[in-house]
């Protein structure tokens, strides 16, 4: 009976440390992460919302572009949301479907935050390791380089593009890609400055490993903790910059539309009673980036060192 149970306990302790020998930080930070009930409602909230980008046209037999001639003849009820026309979120001033429009706004929104938020967390890290690892006067010089980038007053020089070269979704993502990977250049250097001391970057210097493979495979790595943050709070930053700009009319081109566009036709229409043309994009706008947030906050303390 002794000895049987001395063995329980010797099977238990070892499966208690082969358990904990086994979890690794990914393993550890996906815990915690699920653990914060915020950070899992704002997950939801993004799959809900990327689901219903990518199909919520197939819901509505009415397209983005096609005007409803039929509602524009109604006086009492013109535009409203209705489950027997089929316009569930009801028409703009233009008799087109509100929901259809809603649905590729949130796609091009969406999009632009996606697109920039990767385009600045690949050129930030590679540019802010790079800088890091090097040192010296090469850092002085890239890094001065971010601070007079920096200086450049951001918005004015994104509207002064949409100007000259015309409103388009591609000058969007130019004007954007120019600047958003300063500051993710910032913490990626920072971090790579305490990373290139370690044993494991000396021995791989000390055996000949080039640095530009020592910053693939070494450097770059090690900073995923902090891009997957920082890139998850980027996302709503980007959508805020492209909302802005098609709110004040510079952003993409009709008959496509975003979220600042649809805000922006929804606002004029308010001296009309027509709230809905404001409240429904307005909704997906505010409960994106929350969710945006949530998650990064999650993912920052899920990957929080201190909390190990």
């Amino acid at each position: 009976m002794i000895l049987n149970r001395a063995k329980a306990r010797e099977l238990e302790t070892a499966q208690i440390g082969a358990e904990i020998e086994g979890r690794s930080l990914w393993a550890d930070a996906r815990i915690r992460f699920f653990r914060n009930k915020a950070a899992v409602g704002g997950l939801i909230i993004l799959i809900l919302v990327g689901l219903f980008a990518a199909f919520g046209q197939h819901m509505t037999p009415w397209s983005n572009e096609e005007v409803d001639w039929g509602v524009l003849g109604q006086v009492d009820t013109m535009g409203r949301p209705s489950f027997e026309s089929k316009h569930y979120f009801g028409t703009d001033d233009l008799g087109r479907d509100l929901f259809a429009r809603t649905v590729q706004g949130t796609q091009i929104s969406l999009m632009v935050g996606l697109i920039g938020a990767l385009i600045a967390v690949v050129v930030g890290t590679v540019y802010g390791a790079t800088a890091g690892y090097y040192g010296g006067r090469i850092d002085n010089v890239m890094m001065r380089i971010v601070d007079v980038m920096l200086s450049i007053p951001y918005m004015f020089v994104l509207i002064l593009l949409l100007v000259i070269f015309g409103r388009s979704v591609l000058m969007l993502f130019v004007g954007i890609g120019l600047i958003s990977w300063l500051d993710m250049a910032r913490i990626a250097r920072g971090q790579t400055l305490s990373i290139k001391n370690k044993e494991f970057v000396e021995a791989a210097h000390a055996i000949g490993v080039r640095p530009s493979t020592i910053i693939r495979r070494h450097i770059v790595p090690n900073l995923l903790g902090v891009v997957i943050v920082y890139a998850t709070l980027l996302v709503p930053t980007m959508i805020i910059f492209e909302s802005f700009i098609s709110f004040l009319g510079l952003g993409v081109q009709e008959p496509a539309t975003s979220w600042g566009a649809l805000i922006s036709e929804g606002a004029k229409q308010m001296q009309y009673g027509t709230l809905w043309m404001l409240l429904y994009p307005l909704f997906f706008f505010v409960i994106t980036l929350f969710a945006f947030f949530f998650v990064g906050d999650g993912l920052r303390d899920a990957l929080d060192p201190k909390d190990r």
